[in-house]
């Protein structure tokens, strides 16, 4: 685990989705403690920071090395930021003496600096090496993985995470290529898809790779894991009245989301007939969480201005004073 605090470096372009709403939403107070679970260039944590009084304070998270690259570009006492996945967002606050905290804030899915750095291999407009990692000083490239995983895991990966009707078909492609000769970027990957999925199988031009490799990044960087992980995490860790926000980019991520935030904040929901004592069932049945607002997402002229927000949904939940 790495920490950067009050360092200076130079900084990446970058629009952050959702800016002011998702802020605004944490309701922070001059002498909070908040978390950016999602640094990415730090489009949150700046503002984040420009409300916080003298006496707040900001933990940004990352798993990508080259956000705290960026984060280092932040000079200020009350910042400090952590090379670790938001799944961990516990034991980086006990590291850090912190016990609870007034927000935390989730941006999900892959910031803009990632898909337009074609040596990420996140993009298949880019040409660049199938890598997909999010941190990429650990774990299988997505070049090593379709190198060795069977038909049948592709398809599931492809189904499940990608949501592809053709997932069967693609599956069954990159099996056949591979034994002709290995898949090692992205321009061979999405030409190859391309030649199972065609354009007019898609719904508003998508392009045919756009699934297969959304299905790739999220499982090899378990996403939607790390995402269940750190939900029960940020309850636990807030203070009451502290809020939980979250943006969401695709329809698994955000299903994961709606479902937590649902169920505990109406935990009457509870299955009958467990075998609990009455005090147990009454201490279970008090929601820990308050959904606050409706369904957040973007205006008509930031989408324009930035169309990647598209798909961004944003939820919002604050802590009770259960005990």
């Amino acid at each position: 685990m790495v920490f950067h605090c009050n360092d200076v470096a130079d900084l990446d372009a970058h629009t952050t989705v959702l800016l002011q709403e998702a802020v605004d939403a944490l309701a922070v107070k001059l002498d909070g403690i908040y978390v950016d679970g999602t640094f990415g260039r730090g489009g949150h944590s700046r503002l984040i920071l420009e409300r916080l009084g003298e006496s707040g304070r900001l933990i940004a998270l990352d798993r990508d090395p080259t956000a705290l690259v960026a984060a280092r570009a932040i000079n200020d006492r009350r910042f400090c930021a952590v090379h670790n996945s938001f799944s961990k967002i516990r034991e980086v606050l006990r590291q850090l003496a912190v016990d609870r905290v007034d927000g935390i804030l989730l941006d999900l899915g892959v910031s803009s600096p990632q898909l337009e750095e074609a040596l990420r291999g996140f993009s298949f407009r880019l040409e660049g090496p199938l890598d997909m990692r999010m941190d990429m000083s650990r774990g299988q490239t997505a070049a090593e993985w379709l190198a060795s995983t069977s038909e049948a895991h592709l398809e599931e990966v492809i189904r499940n995470y990608g949501e592809e009707r053709f997932a069967k078909q693609i599956a069954r492609a990159i099996v056949a290529a591979r034994a002709r000769q290995p898949l090692a970027t992205t321009h061979q990957l999405a030409a190859l898809v391309a030649t199972v999925v065609h354009p007019r199988g898609r719904e508003n031009k998508q392009n045919p790779a756009t699934r297969t490799f959304q299905a790739i990044r999220i499982y090899l960087n378990q996403e939607l894991e790390n995402l269940s992980l750190v939900l029960p995490q940020c309850v636990e860790m807030l203070n009451p009245g502290g809020r939980l926000v979250v943006i969401s980019f695709h329809s698994l991520e955000d299903r994961i989301v709606k479902r937590f935030m649902r169920e505990h904040a109406n935990p009457d929901l509870m299955p009958r007939g467990l075998p609990l004592r009455a005090k147990e069932v009454q201490r279970l049945s008090r929601p820990t969480l308050r959904l606050v607002g409706k369904t957040i997402r973007p205006s008509a002229s930031e989408v324009t201005t930035n169309p990647r927000a598209r798909s961004a949904v944003m939820r919002v939940a604050e802590r009770t004073d259960t005990a």
